[in-house]
């Protein structure tokens, strides 16, 4: 009797500790991504996990359109990438990451109106089956919308030529000046020159004279 109550102790904790090790796989994603119209749009996704990244490790990629419906598959990775044979992403959903940088994206080409969705990015890497679940949504547009980002890159853009064309203008006035009083030191030398003629002129007849 004890040895039974003692083998189900042994294997109760084998159990305890091996949900102990079991840890959460983290999963970050950008979170809204707007794209143009037949453009081509990355979807980054990266994760955490604090089991050795290896050949068990896979990448599910599904996606929710706007509309509602049921998922989508879109792409899956497990050890190399298995790119969808079928469905609206065939031929446009490509891999973009690179597992031993805990990089998982992917790229979805030549977007459509009909995209505009949630795509959801989920990471397994045995034992870290469970944790947090990536999601990006995408909004297709027909032109880009500015933001904050846009509008700051404007003014950087703008102040940098401004700055460049104040530049330009001080080498361009320092160097008019620098001409101007080469001109000036040229001119006073050849009047000094002028004079000197002129005196020995002057006084090249009292000589004679004398």
């Amino acid at each position: 009797m004890h040895c039974r109550s003692g083998g189900w102790a042994f294997l109760l904790g084998l159990h305890v500790i091996a949900v102990l090790q079991v840890e959460a796989v983290d999963v970050y994603t950008s979170g809204e991504v707007e794209a143009l119209n037949g453009t081509d749009a990355r979807l980054k996704c990266t994760f955490r996990t604090s089991a050795p990244i290896g050949q068990s490790l896979a990448v599910t990629w599904n996606f929710k359109s706007e509309n509602g419906g049921r998922e989508e598959y879109v792409f899956y990775y497990h050890g190399k990438p298995y790119p969808p044979a079928q469905g609206r992403f065939k031929n446009r959903a490509v891999w973009d990451g690179e597992v031993s940088r805990s990089d998982a994206s992917i790229i979805i080409r030549n977007l459509h109106f009909s995209d505009n969705g949630t795509f959801i990015c989920r990471v397994m890497n045995p034992p870290d089956v469970e944790g947090s679940i990536g999601e990006i949504q995408l909004r297709v547009v027909s032109h880009v919308s500015f933001s904050e980002i846009h509008l700051l890159a404007i003014v950087i853009g703008s102040t940098c030529v401004l700055i460049i064309l104040l530049v330009a203008i001080v080498i361009l006035v320092r160097h008019c000046k620098k001409k101007h009083q080469e001109s000036s030191t040229q001119m006073s030398e050849l009047e000094r020159k002028e004079k000197e003629s002129i005196n020995k002129k002057l006084l090249k007849p009292e000589a004679d004279t004398t």
